[in-house]
């Protein structure tokens, strides 16, 4: 028995009988699929023999000027139909000159259309070989100048884009990964060019990643947003974390060749308003802080107790400030100046006098000017504060909730604080106390800004108490 009757596969074939390979299939010369190929072109395409005379018009050639395949294969030359006869002698010349020269030719001219009419036209022509290498022919493929024109344009836009424009510009494929960045983008991103490619956005970023995601999603399904939208974001550098503020634009990307729109992804645009927009923010905020002041002032000035006047002006200042805020005033003789030697100073002993509720919110609680003195530590921020004359920050740090905890009650605070900010009372050249601001951790820790309003309400709180207790000797 045969390999082959042994595997199954095919039968034994007798001592006269042809071995079949398949079934037969007809002989094709491959006109029909030239035909398809040029039908299915997007330019115009014409060609020409060594006669000029037309051999193959597809049909964006017959959408342009309106003459069919039937109507222009076989004529010679482009005179009298698709050309004036004037310039027939001039086109003709031309087109077939191609055919004895290397390379493609460019030329621009107007063709004449069925109706009539006059289409300015870019061509690209080249000589057809024959089998002995020979020129044989033309063919020339051509399109109106103005689309040309716009698809020049297009990509000359897209080029200056992504080399020389003063705007970041990311394309994100439908993964959400960049898959080309500009010069702008990469330096904004603070990485090569190279080295942006392919990677999440959650490795550039440190925030804004969930807001950035969430719009390049919304674009890929949707479309894109009616207007430019501000997402603050976090970049990652060597040097730390930059948090900066980009206004963004969103395109949403999809393939021109596709019969149904197939997104290829997003085109985002943006640009650096970081210092605009913490100068706005800036000045809205001093904006705030000034009305607080002076809002606080009348309100203090129809208060019959100066100390109350004091809680007034400590209510005014908590506004969007911080969470808690606590007047301690020194108990006994004032501290000496910052020049004495403080190795023969007294220690210095705080008594409480107004504090804020630390459970519901409601005004400051005045416990009693006959109060027990606090028991401050010597390290304790209050103390270092009316030590010094001067302001002192402090934080429990980058610590556990449990360590966040205990750092506030061992500092007699609310045990929700993670921030202080204490300001020196000073009225008539004496120390009369400490006001302590403190903020939980769901606030930013206080700054330079905030520490330059703690002293202007500080101003104001000192002169009520010194107020009170000038009334109090009288």
């Amino acid at each position: 028995m045969s390999a082959s009757r042994r595997s199954g596969t095919t039968d034994e074939l007798g001592p006269d009988e042809p071995e079949r390979t398949g079934p037969e299939q007809p002989e094709r010369d491959g006109s029909d699929l030239l035909a398809a190929l040029l039908d299915g072109m997007d330019a115009a395409l014409c060609a020409f023999d060594a006669d000029g005379v037309v051999t193959h018009w597809n049909r964006e050639a017959e959408r342009i000027l309106g003459w069919s395949a039937a109507e222009a294969v076989g004529r010679r030359g482009f005179a009298g139909w698709a050309v004036r006869s004037a310039d027939a002698g001039e086109v003709e010349e031309r087109l077939m000159s191609a055919m004895h020269a290397p390379g493609r030719q460019v030329h621009e001219f107007a063709l004449l259309t069925k109706d009539g009419g006059r289409v300015l036209v870019r061509t690209q022509s080249a000589a057809v070989r024959g089998p002995d290498g020979k020129p044989a022919g033309v063919y020339c493929a051509f399109s109106e100048v103005h689309t040309q024109i716009d698809l020049e344009r297009s990509i000359a836009l897209s080029e200056a884009l992504l080399e020389d424009a003063s705007w970041g510009v990311v394309l994100v494929d439908a993964d959400l990964r960049p898959a080309v960045v500009n010069t702008h983008a990469a330096r904004a991103l603070g990485v090569r060019r190279s080295a942006v490619l392919g990677r999440p956005l959650g490795e550039l970023l440190s925030q804004g990643v969930e807001e950035l995601e969430s719009a390049l999603t919304h674009v890929l399904a949707e479309g894109p947003p009616p207007a430019p939208a501000e997402i603050w974001v976090g970049v990652r550098t060597p040097e730390g974390e930059r948090r900066r503020c980009w206004r963004s634009g969103f395109l949403r990307l999809s393939s021109p060749l596709a019969e149904e729109p197939v997104p290829l992804g997003v085109g985002w645009l943006f640009q650096d308003v970081t210092e605009s927009r913490q100068a706005e923010q800036e000045a809205a905020l001093l904006r705030f802080r000034t009305n607080q002041l002076h809002r606080a002032a009348r309100a203090a000035a129809e208060c019959e107790d100066p100390v109350e006047a004091a809680t007034v002006h400590l209510d005014f200042a908590l506004a969007g400030f911080a969470d808690h805020a606590l007047i301690d005033r020194v108990a006994g003789a004032a501290p000496p100046d910052t020049d004495t030697d403080t190795e023969e100073a007294e220690p210095v002993r705080l008594v409480r006098v107004a504090a804020t509720p630390s459970g519901a919110p409601g005004p400051s609680r005045q416990p009693g000017m006959a109060g027990l003195p606090l028991r401050y530590g010597e390290g304790h921020p209050a103390v270092q504060c009316v030590v010094r004359a001067g302001s002192v920050r402090a934080g429990a740090g980058a610590v556990p909730a449990e360590r966040a905890r205990a750092w506030a009650l061992a500092r007699q605070w609310p045990p929700d604080a993670v921030h202080a900010l204490c300001a020196v009372l000073r009225s008539r050249g004496r120390t009369l106390g400490v006001v302590t601001f403190l903020r939980g951790a769901g606030r930013s820790p206080f700054e330079r800004s905030d520490t330059a309003y703690a002293e202007d309400v500080a101003v104001r709180i000192a002169v009520a108490l010194d107020l009170a207790g000038a009334l109090d000797k009288s």
